[in-house]
């Protein structure tokens, strides 16, 4: 195995600190190698722990693990250096040794340039094989038929001589050393280039993280300091409210941060892990001695493990909106819930817009999902998505009901226009004409706007009202048992008819299986 000249790839492999070849290297998550021994000292010296080189500093110190891949290089390194320095002599001079300038697999041997002139001149020797003068001669000769090691089985993943290939090797697929070699650095320089790539995204990505995390956070200060003077105006019942909101955005906040530090340091992990690999294909691709760059390249082939970053990111927006709207619609309206029931109308579902795998109930009060897809005559009010409409339509004044979801994980309620699209996929928002909360896993209540808002509720609803106010463009949404607030959709602007939506999802192998009921307002 031979390297390239020297001085550039001695400074690859020089411990900053001790300015020597490296000696067990380890390798930080800010991407320097040293001296395990040498980082260690610096480590006990100082009370922090921070990177010799670059200052980076760690919250704790790292579990230092040995670059196997990098110390093997160095040994190698090393006893090619010391190999140079005891220099390679001719195997012919009788008296005074010259120094050999190149060495013979065919023959074997090594010649100074007197006596390697007739392998440059006679005929029969022109064709042996001539490489840059080494000591250790045997492990270039094929130990089964002592001929030059010069072709490469790539079945086996092994280097064999000529006679290999008319033999045991005989049906492999064996191509000329100096090929697979250059073979191998191509796909070196391209994997080399990927590494790169990969690394720039996630620097990248740890200041996309950055940047929303520090946004994030000032949106948070301001909407801190609009929410204490929006709570100072209103009665002594609402300031419970004011505490729970700013428990909950700090909550919020925590729970962003922390994602973004989870993120950034695996992210830091696997900038370290390809910087490692990177550090490692780069001291192979010095490397000129085509036996062992394919010897090395075995435990290098496969591809780093890391996530796909594209889609991954962190919210900057503190949504409480919808907190604000709610307050501001109690202030003015208190004791509203009483003035809804008075608007009770009666829903009935319309089995005409259900999608086919629906169940509905002969009353048209329930719905559920069920196994099978029934064999039902298509038409253009059908829903393709799992949800039903009523067969009530109002386009004017005000309407309220309520709806069952107890034992529900999953469920979606509101109203829609009557022009929606009901084929293809379905995405519930305002801007395509509903207006919506759902609840999806369990536990995660979502108002869909055109962004979708969390909504953090204190208890699990098992009856959901509905209220809406045609000429005021006004949606809500009540917890009928504890007579509260959970969602309003304010400023809308309705220009079609509307009827109460249902959205049953599937019944996920039962744990999904109660009805969405269409109850009685008491």
């Amino acid at each position: 195995m031979a390297f390239s000249s020297g001085p550039a790839l001695n400074q690859e492999l020089q411990c900053s600190i001790c300015l020597e070849v490296f000696t067990d290297p380890v390798t930080t998550s800010c991407g320097h190698t040293f001296c395990r021994t040498c980082l260690s000292k610096c480590w006990t010296s100082s009370r922090n722990c921070f990177c010799p080189f670059c200052k980076e500093r760690f919250s704790r110190r790292p579990d230092l693990k040995i670059n196997t891949t990098l110390r093997e290089v160095v040994q190698y390194f090393k006893k090619k250096r010391k190999r140079e320095e005891s220099e390679v002599f001719c195997d012919i001079c009788d008296e005074r040794k010259q120094k050999a300038v190149m060495s013979c697999l065919t023959c074997p041997s090594s010649y100074c340039d007197d006596h390697l002139e007739p392998h440059l001149r006679v005929p029969r020797l022109i064709k042996h094989t001539l490489i840059n003068a080494v000591e250790n001669l045997e492990d270039y000769i094929c130990q089964k038929h002592e001929r030059p090691l010069e072709m490469f089985c790539r079945g086996d993943q092994t280097t064999v001589c000529l006679s290999c290939t008319e033999g045991e090797h005989r049906t492999h697929n064996t191509v000329p050393i100096e090929e697979e070699s250059r073979e191998k650095k191509i796909n070196l320089a391209k994997r080399q280039t990927d590494i790169y790539q990969m690394i720039q995204d996630r620097m990248e990505k740890i200041q996309e993280i950055q940047d929303s995390v520090e946004l994030r956070k000032k949106n948070m200060e301001k909407e801190k300091s609009s929410s204490v003077e929006l709570f100072t105006d209103l009665i002594c019942s609402f300031e419970r409210c004011q505490s729970e909101l700013l428990k909950m955005m700090e909550k919020q906040q925590k729970a962003a941060e922390k994602q973004g530090e989870d993120l950034i340091k695996e992210l830091e992990q696997e900038i370290t892990e390809l910087k490692r690999r990177n550090t490692e294909l780069e001291q192979i691709s010095h490397i000129d001695d085509h036996f062992h760059v394919i010897q090395m390249c075995s435990s290098l082939s496969s591809r780093p493990h890391t996530k796909n970053w594209t889609e991954i990111r962190i919210d900057s927006d503190v949504n409480v909106n919808s907190l604000y709207r709610a307050v501001t619609l109690l202030k003015k309206t208190q004791g509203t819930l009483i003035e809804k029931l008075s608007q009770t109308v009666n829903v009935t579902l319309d089995p005409d817009t259900a999608h086919p795998s629906l169940i509905l109930s002969d009353d048209g009060k329930q719905v559920s999902h069920g196994d099978i897809k029934q064999n039902i005559h298509e038409n253009p009010k059908r829903f393709e998505s799992l949800c039903v409409l009523a067969k009530e339509g109002f386009s004017s004044g005000r309407f309220y009901y309520e709806v069952q979801v107890k034992g529900k994980n999953d469920w979606g309620l509101g109203v829609a226009r009557e022009s929606i699209n009901r084929k293809g996929s379905i995405t519930l928002s305002p801007d395509n004409g509903y207006w919506t909360v759902i609840l999806r896993n369990e536990n995660q209540y979502i108002a869909c706007e055109s962004s979708p808002v969390s909504l953090f509720l204190r208890v699990k609803p098992e009856k959901v009202g509905v209220f809406v106010d045609y000429d005021e463009g006004l949606v809500s949404f009540y917890d009928v048992g504890s007579r509260s607030l959970i969602y309003s959709f304010t400023g809308q602007t309705f220009t079609n008819k509307l009827s109460p939506y249902f959205g049953s999802c599937h019944n996920d192998k039962g744990k999904n299986s109660k009805p969405l009921i269409i109850t009685p307002v008491n």
